[in-house]
């Protein structure tokens, strides 16, 4: 009877920390199931969304006020459309502008929304006038390396330049 009761406790223990681990990991990987019962959408236009994915978090002054929820192509303007899904608890003036961060130097890309001035706030399904795309490290490392090169000749020539006049 007593080694039936500790195999009982042992099962239990080995439940409750198996539910924990599974929660963990749905909530590490943005996959817990969220209330969909007070939220609404709104729609962010970007020339370039870099490394933006669908669950990324979208922040209000480093604040979680929602996620993306799909990204896909217009294929009349060529520009990246983003549908945010907000909680309904948050409501946005509508000059308020939106921006693909990063976390830190290499880390997740999200959307960051700037609260505007107006009073009228926007309405589900509405679009965010002013955005802002995403720095993308490869393009300011060429930017650079070609700036870095026109530099270089530009030195060049004006040394030859020199010495020509030179007598």
């Amino acid at each position: 009877m007593k080694r039936s009761i500790i195999d009982l406790w042992v099962g239990i223990f080995v439940a409750i920390g198996l539910a924990s681990v599974t929660f963990l990991a749905l909530k590490v990987a943005n996959l817990t199931p969220q209330s969909d019962n007070n939220s609404y959408t709104l729609i962010a236009e970007f020339d370039n969304i870099g490394g933006l994915k669908v669950k990324a978090p979208v922040k209000s002054s480093g604040v979680v006020v929602g996620r993306v929820s799909n990204i896909e192509l217009d294929t009349q303007r060529y520009v990246a459309r983003a549908t945010l899904t907000l909680d309904g608890q948050y409501h946005f003036s509508r000059d308020t502008s939106a921006e693909i961060l990063t976390a830190g130097l290499l880390g997740e890309q999200y959307v960051g929304l700037v609260q505007g001035g107006e009073e009228e706030n926007l309405k589900p399904g509405d679009r965010v006038q002013l955005t802002s795309s995403a720095l993308v490290l490869e393009q300011l490392i060429g930017k650079f390396m070609t700036s870095f090169a026109e530099g270089n000749n530009k030195a060049a020539a004006a040394d030859a330049a020199a010495a020509e006049t030179a007598p």
